[in-house]
């Protein structure tokens, strides 16, 4: 199980926890938001007397990406809302592109912060949201009609003009099954997750012969660089936040709320290898990529998995560093679960000292024989190593999930 969720089950909330109110209208009002670089941000949210900024922190060490959580962590709880307060959100998650704003993706509600929402209040804030982007965006919007036979995953309203583009939407089936309300609002020029958001179909707007011009070489180390950062947060989310960050790679929209809705995720649950298998079995081809189990754990061995059995000869140590140094020289990552707290890693920060996990294999480097990965923990988390031979004893699944578009 993640640690967040043993951290949630766990803990009640500290005596001492500070509760703070943050708006971020700053952040939604044109033209003045598209006005906002990185280095505003901790002016605009000024942190007082707290050692660090209690209303968001930045996911990358770049500084490209910050989010605004309403559960940032046991110490500070944040009343985070927009449109002067009139409309509570859970996350905000602001990117930027070389210092300017590029867009911003909220939360407005999900499942898996928020718990539940009435029909009323969902409405209550569509209607709100609605208003404020027709307004910003000088423009009324189409609206969007989600079908999963047409890869069109969620329900909505859509408003592009020369001011800018913005989308609203919620889950298939919603108002009378609320999973998740999210907004991304974004400058004319963005690209990446933004433009692919305005497009209908949830599928990749990368070829997959073109991943190999992400891949690094350099003092040995071969990896593979502009992944996304997300944090998971206090949800047992580590599957889904890789699929996400995988997605996101691809110029797939999506984000770990929506991909939990679709594949039945509970941030409670824990993150077997047979789970994992059922979870991102069930979302690949929606969005137009191909999931592949390359090996799992079975008693002392990893062995490939296939309608849920497990077939074929063992995967040895030699075939599996091929598997990796393959894919990753092909500029496509490997989600990897595994159990944490038996083998060294450097450097070392995880936040969870045991139990299972998933995170992404992006690189290797023969000379040091290192494995390089990344977790989906924010900031820091960027780039990890681990020993060749470590990898494999402490492995409990690798899994392959690519464009089918060449």
């Amino acid at each position: 199980m993640c640690f967040a969720t043993l951290l949630m089950l766990g803990a009640s909330e500290a005596k001492n926890t500070v509760k703070l109110k943050c708006s971020i209208d700053k952040l939604v009002y044109l033209p003045a938001a598209y006005q906002v670089a990185s280095d505003d941000l901790e002016s605009l949210f000024d942190k007082g007397n707290y050692r660090k900024n209690p209303y968001f922190e930045w996911l990358t060490l770049k500084k490209d990406r910050a989010i605004f959580k309403r559960n940032r962590s046991q110490s500070f709880k944040i009343d985070l809302t927009m449109l002067a307060g009139e409309v509570p959100i859970d996350e905000a998650v602001l990117d930027f592109e070389k210092g300017k704003f590029l867009g911003i993706t909220i939360s407005v509600f999900n499942w898996g912060d928020g718990g539940s929402i009435v029909q009323t209040e969902f409405q209550r804030r569509c209607d709100l949201i609605g208003k404020h982007l027709s307004e910003q965006l000088d423009t009324k919007p189409k609206k969007r009609v989600g079908n999963i036979k047409k890869g069109i995953m969620t329900s909505g309203y859509v408003w592009e003009s020369p001011r800018g583009k913005a989308i609203l939407e919620y889950n298939l089936g919603a108002p009378g099954r609320i999973e998740f309300v999210r907004v991304r609002l974004a400058t004319k020029a963005s690209k990446g997750i933004y433009a692919a958001a305005m497009k209908e179909r949830s599928q990749a707007t990368v070829r997959k012969s073109s991943l190999t011009r992400n891949v690094v070489k350099e003092g040995g180390n071969v990896y593979i660089e502009g992944i996304p950062m997300v944090d998971q947060g206090a949800k047992g989310y580590c599957v889904v936040a890789s699929a996400q960050r995988l997605f996101e790679y691809y110029g797939i929209a999506c984000d770990m709320h929506q991909l939990a809705v679709l594949a039945q995720s509970d941030p409670r649950q824990g993150t077997s290898t047979l789970l994992i298998n059922q979870q991102l079995g069930a979302i690949d081809y929606l969005f137009k990529t191909r999931f592949t189990c390359l090996a799992v754990r079975h008693n002392n061995g990893l062995f490939q998995l296939k309608d849920e059995k497990y077939v074929g000869k063992p995967v040895d140590e030699k075939k599996f560093h091929k598997l990796i140094r393959t894919n990753i020289d092909d500029g496509i990552p490997l989600l990897w679960s595994l159990m944490l707290g038996v083998a060294e890693e450097e450097p070392n920060l995880n936040p969870q000292t045991s139990g299972g996990h998933m995170r992404m294999i992006i690189g290797y480097n023969d000379e040091t024989e290192r494995i390089i990965f990344t977790d989906s923990w924010g900031a820091g988390h960027e780039f990890k190593t681990i020993g060749s031979k470590d990898i494999y004893k402490v492995t409990q699944g690798v899994f392959l999930m690519k464009p089918t578009t060449n």
